[in-house]
């Protein structure tokens, strides 16, 4: 089983995915509707 140090770290890492992607997507989202504006 693993230890506490273990899921410790793996709960930092995962919270830093979580915020990395609630920041990437409403910004590639934006980008996107940047991109179509610009073309048509």
């Amino acid at each position: 089983m693993a230890n506490s140090q273990d899921i410790t770290a793996n709960k930092k890492t995962y919270g830093g995915f979580l915020t990395l992607l609630k920041w990437s997507i409403p910004i590639t989202a934006l980008l996107v509707l940047i991109i179509i504006a610009l073309i048509a």
